[in-house]
């Protein structure tokens, strides 16, 4: 067996430890692109099961493609498969119904709810289960960036949105299976060992390496490999994700990779679900087009993909998004993947995207960014564009650009851009209104104040309870 370099060894290692997943080798990977792609796979391989099958979907919609899951789902349990599903209770929030898990759970389908509010824990609803995944008897798995739902069909009036996934064939499957009993646990009875599959005698389907990357609250791997991975580029690194948020240490990973001559381009929506997050990503990219990097806007209706590649080796899929909600405050689910074949097909999908996007420029008075490819045409930085419309709100996203946007303007920390201008004037008059209730209504301030802390206070105590006499 040939001595892999120092360097190879180390980068290895500063991966391992970064990510908190081993390299998993002798894995089949398959890119799949779009719904087109990923849905037909998901539901073969559910029709396929003869086993288990544990499916983990922050919002499973209640339409047309919904229900076809959800009629596969219910099939296979009929016929004795032992089915587990995992939602995220906010996600399916107004997207799907409580008929719609009635109708899985009277076929037989364990169905679970991450994280429902509960008075004990008045916070709790901040953290996520945002994951998409699938696997199937230990043999297949599938991890994306999709939900089901018909918005990444389309419709005769919108687009399909445009989104990415993998397949995964060899070892690496346990791996997916073991996140997944993971979350299954936390929110109830584990699952039982013969549902629980080991690398034990797992014999290699191909010669791909791969880590599986399972973020969890405060865990922070995904932002780690990120930036990592943005320090260890040299020539080319290529972004594209859904609902960035930018936070200033990962800006500075990206500007400095430019400043030591990596291709570094960011590809975001330019008509989102999500207007609010749209004009927040909007509002970091000042720091970003100074620094170097080119942005560069989707065209078509929604773009909901969370991908990256470094240098044709190094790519991930998954669905983490680049924003604090996602990197430190959910349940995310990734594949890290270090291989030149994946990775040069991902770098060629990631150029066919370019060509239906459009590249954001500075203004004339600034520097430039060099020029778009072909088929894209430059759009001034802070020009209004078209909103897309649909899907849940992620509202802690928001928040955490929010904060970042008020803190800069009252510690004069950063160069503030003209897109942040309504976030500003939004704090400014949410701060005043809630002076002069104080001032001229102290009582109306003071009752809801004192309810919060009542609230808080008994929280607290039953935690202490709880923590004192866990049983």
């Amino acid at each position: 067996m040939p001595t892999l370099p120092l360097s190879r060894v180390a980068a290895d290692q500063a991966f391992s430890r970064a990510a908190g997943a081993p390299l998993v080798e002798g894995n089949a990977v398959r890119l799949l692109q779009d719904a087109a792609e990923n849905y037909p796979a998901w539901l073969a391989a559910i029709e396929a099961a003869e086993q288990y099958i544990h499916f983990e979907m922050y919002i499973l919609h209640d339409d047309t493609i919904g229900g076809r899951f959800a009629d596969a789902l219910a099939a296979k349990a009929r016929a004795g498969v032992k089915v587990r599903l995992v939602y995220d209770w906010l996600g399916a929030l107004g997207a799907t119904p409580r008929q719609f898990w009635y109708h899985l759970v009277d076929a037989g389908v364990e169905v679970r709810a991450f994280n429902p509010p509960r008075l004990s824990r008045p916070l709790a609803w901040l953290v996520r289960d945002h994951r998409k995944m699938l696997a199937v008897d230990g043999r297949i798995a599938f991890v994306s960036g999709l939900c089901v739902g018909d918005a990444w069909v389309g419709t005769k009036d919108v687009d399909p949105w445009r989104d990415t996934g993998v397949e995964i064939r060899g070892p690496a499957v346990v791996d997916v299976h073991a996140e997944f009993a993971e979350i299954w646990a936390a929110i109830g009875t584990p699952l039982p060992d013969e549902e629980r599959p080991d690398h034990e005698g797992r014999a290699a389907e191909g010669d791909t390496a791969l880590r599986v990357v399972g973020t969890r609250p405060a865990g922070a791997g995904m932002l780690r490999l990120d930036n990592l991975v943005a320090a260890l580029a040299r020539q080319r690194l290529w972004i594209t994700d859904a609902y960035f948020v930018s936070v200033p240490g990962y800006v500075q990973a990206l500007t400095a990779a430019v400043a030591d001559g990596v291709d570094v381009r960011l590809l975001v929506p330019g008509g989102s679900d999500l207007p609010l997050v749209r004009t927040l990503s909007r509002a970091g990219y000042r720091g970003l087009l100074e620094g170097g990097v080119r942005v560069f806007e989707w065209n078509g209706s929604m773009i909901h993909a969370k991908t990256a590649v470094a240098d044709g080796r190094w790519a991930r899929v998954g669905s983490t998004n680049l924003n604090l909600q996602s990197w430190i405050g959910n349940w995310e689910l990734d594949v890290a993947v270090e291989d030149t074949t994946f990775g040069a097909a991902m770098e060629a999908m990631f150029e066919r995207d370019l060509g239906n996007a459009t590249e954001v420029l500075l203004g004339r008075q600034a520097r430039r960014a060099t020029a778009a490819p072909a088929k894209t045409r430059p759009q001034r930085w802070g020009q209004r564009r078209r909103r897309g419309g649909g899907s849940t709100s992620r509202a802690a996203a928001a928040s955490f650009r929010f904060g970042n946007t008020m803190g800069a303007a009252l510690t004069s920390t950063r160069r503030l851009g003209a897109a942040e201008t309504w976030v500003l004037a939004a704090g400014a008059l949410a701060l005043l209104v809630a002076g002069v209730v104080a001032a001229l209504w102290p009582a109306v301030a003071a009752y809801p104040a004192a309810a919060v802390a009542l609230w808080l206070g008994l929280s607290l105590a039953g935690a202490a309870w709880r923590t004192r006499h866990p049983r």
